[in-house]
């Protein structure tokens, strides 16, 4: 019988503080509570303690789901990471994990720099991986920092990204269905400047005003080292790719609309959302959303969200979810995973 990857199980690793909207206009009293809350649908963010590091966050992740599995981290035969913010621009912060998580020597280890899409496209990397024949499990981690990189002034970004790990074992089963299937991807870096650290890379080096902070038409406060998004023409990208890629994924899956259960996509904000939702004609109960308690986790938010949906008894074994990541890149990414009594 032909050997298809599925996912076994999730964890994750969500930072002890907190930042709530209550602190957020405790600090800024013109943020309103509740103006934040009716554009973004978030009430707080997990933050990264000074201690924390894309790579203690990961092995954090992964050591929970190990325990939950009740397996051995000498098993694992890949680690795939999938960060933003790694510990150092080299080496890789996957080899860094590999070794702290005692994986096998022999095992690989990577980074891929995707955020938003990327969870999606680790799960098409770890399919491919093990239906060829060249690993039996691979361990799927996000972990992402974007608060080191936005300014506390600039509340067009602080608002809505929060920070967390997660860790995903896939591995090989016995099927003759597809158990991660309709893959379909997309990118577009004419998009580039929309969401971006301008300074740090080698395209612009940290210069002397690197750190030197401006403030923006709407009296925002960031320096070129800081992150920076233009909220419109993110908007504007979603809205016209991801409807497309979401009939493409059914399309290639051979589904309707109504053949999906569950519907996990990338946790923009509410107002991001909502709008998609309505487009691409899912019903509330099909559409899970977790971006209340933790807002936008970049590559973590589709795992967070299964992992919540699990927890709370919304997914069954046997479930079409359908998954959609889309972002900074720009890039995209969607696909179908057959939800298996595994996980």
């Amino acid at each position: 019988m032909p050997n298809k990857a599925t996912i076994k199980g999730i964890a994750s690793y969500i930072p002890e503080v907190s930042l709530t909207n209550e602190q957020l206009a405790c600090e800024y009293p013109e943020w309103s509570i509740d103006k934040i809350f009716k554009k973004t649908g978030i009430k707080s963010r997990p933050i990264a303690s000074e201690t924390d590091t894309c790579s203690s966050m990961a092995v954090s992740a992964s050591r929970k789901l190990f325990d939950k599995l009740n397996i051995e981290s000498a098993s694992i035969d890949y680690v795939l990471l999938c960060t933003q913010s790694p510990d150092y621009k080299l080496p890789t912060t996957a080899c860094i994990v590999q070794s702290k998580l005692g994986v096998p020597t022999h095992a690989g280890a990577l980074d891929f720099n995707l955020g938003c899409s990327g969870y999606v496209y680790g799960l098409s990397l770890a399919k491919g991986l093990i239906e060829s024949g060249q690993c039996a499990r691979v361990l799927l981690i996000t972990s992402e920092l974007y608060s080191r990189y936005i300014n506390k002034q600039d509340k067009s970004v602080r608002t809505l990204f929060g920070d967390a790990a997660t860790a995903t074992l896939i591995e090989g089963v016995e099927s003759e269905e597809e158990l991660l299937s309709g893959f379909v991807f997309g990118s577009d870096g004419s998009g580039d400047k929309n969401l971006i650290v301008p300074h740090g890379g080698s395209a612009t080096p940290i210069q002397s005003d690197s750190y030197q902070e401006r403030t923006d038409s709407s009296g925002n406060l960031r320096a070129p080292a800081d992150l920076y998004m233009n909220g419109a023409e993110i908007l504007t990208f979603t809205l016209r790719s991801v409807p497309k890629l979401v009939n493409s994924v059914l399309k290639k899956a051979n589904l309707e609309i109504d053949d999906v259960d569950k519907v996990v996509f990338h946790q923009a904000n509410k107002f991001m959302l909502e709008k998609l939702r309505k487009k691409t004609k899912f019903t509330e109960e099909q559409f899970l959303v977790s971006y209340e308690n933790y807002g936008n986790t970049v590559s973590s938010t589709i795992p967070l969200g299964l992992e919540l949906a699990q927890n709370e008894g919304k997914l069954s074994s046997g479930d079409n979810v359908l998954v959609c990541g889309f972002g900074v890149g720009y890039s995209w990414a969607g696909s179908i995973i057959k939800w298996s009594s595994y996980a």
